[in-house]
């Protein structure tokens, strides 16, 4: 079955965030679970956590149809000590309100080299912060999105992906989200069926799609290999609408949540009819 949401508000607490999603025709949902532009929040109550778990099962929303994001501030490759200590703490903190809410997986960006140290430096500081949460925590899956690869950003092509993967001790807690814009930004084409048929199957050789945990359905405004991260709403970007319906169609997306994060919420509830249309035709 599939899940399509987009990453609605949880202005006023979590718990808004079901009824928000609820509210545009969504059977899925991506939330901050606290301010994206602070490093630190109020720890969660027993009353927060226990309306959340209330509003999910109100409106019928499992963990396997939520996808939490982090802050936008961390940075897992950080070359900067003092940098790196604070986002793997802030991570971590990150990581158990997952687990309090009940949440099952939590979708982060890699992090950057910042032009300080080298690519795989950055790499194995990513897949080092990544083991230390794991160990912290318990029972939620890191989900590693990949990158459009703008300014020194890393995890845009596929063997990043990879490389971190294999430098997790616990497989089973770890996975990848994959952005359509991030994605075509970075090179992968995705503008005809055969393009996505080509592009998912270099995904399963790499990577492999046990791991895929969710994905981020955006069309993107610049042209293919831009690596600029520009999304605009399904249909009018540079990928056109055949993705979105080859992804609809594909059993290999079932199961999972399939997020919009396009620039225009007024269209969301348009936009997730259009995907259901889509999965209908299978």
């Amino acid at each position: 079955m599939k899940y399509f949401g987009a990453h609605v508000s949880a202005a006023g607490g979590t718990e808004n965030a079901p009824a928000n999603a609820h509210k545009i025709g969504a059977t899925a949902f991506a939330l901050f679970t606290k301010n994206q532009r602070q490093w630190v929040a109020k720890p969660l109550t027993a009353a927060e956590i226990d309306a959340f778990r209330r509003a999910c099962d109100e409106y019928g929303y499992t963990p396997a149809q939520i996808l939490p994001h982090d802050s936008y501030l961390i940075n897992l490759g950080h070359p900067d000590a003092e940098g790196l200590a604070k986002s793997r703490e802030a991570f971590i903190e990150e990581m158990k309100r997952c687990e309090q809410l009940g949440l099952d997986r939590l979708n982060f960006h890699p992090g950057s080299h910042l032009k300080q140290i080298t690519e795989e430096e950055s790499l194995d500081r990513i897949a080092a912060s990544i083991n230390l949460a794991l160990e912290a925590t318990h029972g939620v899956t890191a989900v590693i999105e990949n990158t459009a690869g703008q300014g020194s950003n890393l995890g845009f092509r596929f063997e990043h992906l990879a490389y971190l993967i294999d430098r997790v001790e616990d497989k089973s807690r770890v996975g990848v989200c994959i952005d359509t814009c991030h994605a075509f930004a970075a090179g992968y084409d995705l503008r005809t069926a055969e393009a996505c048929e080509k592009t998912f199957a270099e995904l399963e050789r790499v990577v492999g799609f046990r791991y895929l945990k969710g994905m981020h359905l955006n069309d993107a405004l610049k042209i293919l290999g831009s690596r600029v991260d520009r999304h605009t709403p399904l249909g009018d970007g540079m990928i056109g609408l055949e993705c979105f319906r080859y992804i609809a169609r594909d059993a290999r997306f079932d199961g999972i949540p399939l997020i919009l994060e396009t620039p225009d919420e007024s269209r969301w509830a348009e936009e997730i009819a259009r995907l259901k249309a889509f999965a209908g035709e299978a």
